[in-house]
């Protein structure tokens, strides 16, 4: 009686395949996260861990220099600027504000931002530096 020999499966596995599988997931969290645009001076720091989609950026350094997602303006165009970038975001109802002041600015001014935010019923919040 001849028995036959059984064919043994192979142990090897390919990585070809779960390497493709990372390389779509690593483009897929690329091309969805938000970046981050704040200037690069001294934040203040915290231990808070909101997170909060970021829609507009205004930065304001010591000195009393505005910005607008990067743009300079004029203090007296900073509430028409807010009002326009908010305005241009299509999801308006999950908007927020983020300020981003530099240590050592005057805190009316922050404020100031943080009530065109409440007239526009959008978020505002502060950015901070984490601290470590």
């Amino acid at each position: 009686m001849g028995l036959k020999k059984r064919n043994k499966a192979s142990a090897e596995f390919s990585m070809s395949s779960l390497t493709d599988i990372i390389f779509l997931l690593l483009i897929f969290f690329m091309l969805t996260s938000n970046f981050v645009r704040v200037e690069p001076f001294e934040l203040p720091v915290s231990d808070s861990k909101t997170v909060v989609p970021q829609s507009v950026i205004v930065s304001i350094d010591h000195l009393g220099n505005y910005k607008v997602d990067s743009k300079s303006i004029q203090h007296s165009q900073l509430s028409n600027a807010i009002v326009s970038a908010v305005r241009k975001i299509a999801d308006q109802e999950h908007t927020a504000i983020t300020i981003a002041a530099e240590i050592g600015t005057d805190f009316s001014r922050v404020t100031e931002v943080m009530g065109i935010a409440a007239a526009l019923k959008v978020q505002a919040i502060i950015a901070t530096k984490p601290s470590s």
